[in-house]
């Protein structure tokens, strides 16, 4: 069995990849060359935007799954229909569970929940390319929507342009960090190697034909917990300064944070993720949130090459904080 995965280097392909080639699968990732690839895994070096040049490359190639990882807009998947019907039996959309409607009406998402996400353009547009996808004739779409899905660094509520990193380099430096709200929603995280179970049960499986699903651990914890955890994992204690989702909207708009509190991390959910383990017997999360979020912050204070610095960032909590004490 052939997959062309488009990206393939990143925190949830990359987990896709190692999973895919340990069930047998024969791996090409598409991409511009500049990440060394995995091990065991061919190469078509192009640049997806060029649609000249894969058109080219491919020609002559077939394979049971094309799998989209880099594609945000609807003229990417627009492309896509064209360079890739008749040259794969299912094309594998990465969406996210962002899209979802927002404010919920029922907290408990299944994949009916309507895709209507005001907020955040990212959300949105993930949404305009399913439905472009679903609407063309004959063309063998599945659609997966992730959430938070984790690996080698922990993931934060509220960072700048630049990661994680800082967040963390505050808890070691004893300063606060911000939290929206109370810090009591709940959300869910899930572990690269969990959510590439789900994902490669459904590659060339017949029941994902035309179908959608979100692939994400049953667990939840709050934000609170979270970086709590993250903090009894770098060995310090987490001082919390929150604040509302209102106002870090105003105060964050050169972060976008209107977008990723109202339409993302600031609003509660709980997946339902019975409709993909109907189809998937092995995805099972076998990482519990503690669990992976504790080997997450311990493997990026392990690693200076993942630990990127942003003092505006650092410079900007340090302001939000201090109007906060008045």
């Amino acid at each position: 069995m052939k997959a062309l995965f488009i990206g393939g280097t990143g925190n949830i392909s990359g987990a896709v990849v190692e999973r895919a080639i340990e069930k047998g699968w024969d791996v090409t990732l598409l991409n511009r060359g500049n990440k060394p690839l995995p091990a065991g895994v061919g190469s078509i070096i192009a640049d997806i935007n060029n649609e000249a040049s894969v058109a080219a490359a491919i020609k002559d190639l077939h394979f049971d799954v094309v799998a989209q990882f880099i594609a945000f807009v609807p003229a990417d998947v627009e492309r896509d229909i064209r360079l890739f019907k008749g040259h794969t039996d299912q094309y594998i959309f990465i969406s996210t569970a962002s899209a979802y409607q927002k404010p919920p009406v029922n907290l408990i998402i299944t994949e009916s929940t309507p895709l209507i996400n005001p907020f955040w353009d990212y959300s949105s547009l993930k949404a305009d390319c399913e439905r472009v996808l679903l609407d063309e004739p004959d063309f063998p779409v599945t659609i997966v929507r992730p959430s938070h899905t984790y690996s080698e660094k922990p993931l934060v509520c509220v960072q700048g342009e630049k990661g994680p990193w800082q967040v963390v380099k505050r808890m070691l430096e004893n300063k606060p960090v911000i939290l929206p709200g109370d810090g009591t929603s709940s959300w869910t995280m899930t572990h690269a190697s969990d959510f590439a179970k789900g994902f490669v049960a459904l590659m060339g499986n017949p029941h994902a034909a035309q179908q959608a699903y979100h692939i994400t651990t049953d667990e939840t914890m709050s934000w609170n917990q979270i970086y709590q955890t993250i903090a009894r994992a770098a060995g310090v204690e987490v001082k919390i300064v929150h604040i509302t989702s209102d106002d870090l909207a105003v105060l964050g708009e050169h972060y976008n944070y209107r977008g990723q509190m109202f339409g993302d991390k600031a609003v509660p959910v709980l997946f339902d993720n019975s409709k993909i383990k109907a189809v998937a017997s092995e995805f099972v999360c076998t990482t519990t949130m503690a669990e992976g979020l504790t080997k997450a912050t311990l493997n990026f204070l392990a690693s200076p090459e993942l630990q990127v610095e942003d003092p505006e960032f650092d410079a900007w909590c340090d302001e939000i904080i201090a109007l906060k004490k008045f």
